[in-house]
């Protein structure tokens, strides 16, 4: 079998959880069979089983400063040149409405059936017409057309299936659910107090723990506001980076800021840590947080988990497959997120809802030592990258063999 995968995230580029989803399951599926990857960037790797070709915008900056639609543009251009430089494959799986488009002229010109994996929705991210503008209309636009097109789609959790199937209709025996994973030999307690203090973190104080970009769809405003009721013997290490917009970015530092000038220990770390680096402050940690108003999966929980770090997370999309109430970390309910200012309609009750559960593991650091290795016992018996690629394998072997009765 020849895997064709179409992804704008493969490393280096990889700045969420979808990257780290394709740069996982590539690596297991190349196990099992041939894989080409196209993917944006200037990539050129190839080895016996996988061919990873980058694909770069050919469309340059306009010097036009009206045209506010180029990132948009390069986007399309590259789904062209990804699918010009895909001359055969058996099954094409696209990751992201980023590379739809290439999933569908693919599909056409090979007569190869398209698989779609569910990481997010466009139609329940409107934040992002704060980074996308109009070209966040078309980009809802391109992910309609790709389900309606697909032959078959992956959720990477329930809450997923049932979200795609309301948004776009999906026959429900189209979807099927495979959990994102983790590579536990990778994410296992590493600890390293040079690392700690290199941050200004201080090893003997314990401290909550955040990591993920500046948008709105991971809560951060939402933790820095709670963070005001946190007990006052932590720290807040903020490892985040990447912000979607200039106005979210101030946003966020002027939080960070009052927050500063109420409490000792807030720690900011702008850079996107590599992932060695990352698996030392999650094992550090007391306890993780994940305030997250929208969240597919959340693979940032298996890896604090994988670490031995109980985590705080708010009960939306996947996290609640992966936290265990009470076992491997706390769930706090949020209700609707408002579609105009994206803040839960009751703000401080979350909050402080929030603070209570992160206190109660401040508190008994004896509770987060045993729920943390419950969460790494969890992790190693359910989210497995071997595991899960050979349930992707064994879904696409099926979704062939059905295509081609229906070619037939």
């Amino acid at each position: 079998m020849k895997i064709a995968l179409f992804t704008n995230e493969f490393p280096p580029n990889i700045y969420g959880g979808a990257g780290v989803h394709i740069d996982f399951l590539s690596h297991e599926l190349a196990k099992l069979a041939d894989v080409e990857i196209r993917c944006f960037g200037n990539q050129d790797e190839h080895t016996e089983s996988m061919n990873v070709i980058g694909i770069e915008p050919s469309l340059n900056k306009m010097e036009d400063p009206g045209n506010n639609h180029i990132k948009m543009f390069q986007n399309l251009s590259r789904n062209v040149e990804m699918s010009q430089h895909t001359l055969e494959a058996d099954i094409i799986h696209c990751h992201t409405w980023y590379t739809h488009l290439a999933g569908i002229y693919s599909r056409e010109l090979l007569q190869a059936p398209l698989i779609l994996t569910t990481h997010s929705l466009e139609t329940h991210r409107p934040w992002k017409i704060e980074q996308l503008g109009n070209g966040y209309f078309l980009s809802r636009w391109i992910e309609r057309q790709a389900y309606n097109a697909a032959d078959g789609v992956i959720a990477v959790s329930e809450q997923m299936k049932e979200d795609v199937v309301e948004a776009y209709g999906i026959d429900p025996k189209k979807v099927t659910v495979i959990h994102n994973g983790i590579d536990p030999e990778f994410y296992q307690p590493t600890f390293d107090n040079d690392l700690l203090k290199k941050y200004g973190i201080d090893p003997e104080v314990p401290f909550v723990l955040f990591v993920g970009r500046i948008t709105r769809q991971k809560g951060i405003s939402q933790l820095l506001e709670a963070a005001h009721y946190f007990n006052t013997n932590c720290q807040i290490v903020l490892c985040a980076g990447a912000p979607d917009t200039p106005e979210i970015a101030k946003e966020t530092e002027d939080l960070i800021n009052i927050l500063k000038s109420q409490r000792e220990g807030v720690i900011l770390i702008s850079e996107m840590l590599p992932r060695d680096k990352v698996r030392v402050l999650y094992s550090h940690a007391r306890v993780f947080a994940c305030p997250s108003l929208y969240e597919p999966f959340g693979i940032i929980n298996l890896e604090a988990l994988s670490c031995e770090t109980p985590v705080v997370g708010s009960a939306v999309g996947g996290i609640p497959e992966i936290l265990t109430e009470g076992e491997t970390g706390y769930l706090i309910p949020l209700e609707s997120v408002s579609r105009t200012d994206f803040n839960p309609i009751d703000p401080k009750a979350f909050q402080k809802a929030f603070a209570g559960k992160v206190n109660l593991l401040l508190e008994d650091e004896n509770k987060a030592i045993a729920m943390g290795k419950a969460g790494r016992k969890r992790v190693l018996e359910k989210f497995s990258w071997e595991s899960i690629a050979k349930t992707t394998f064994d879904y696409y072997q099926e979704v062939i063999s059905k295509f081609e009765k229906e070619e037939a």
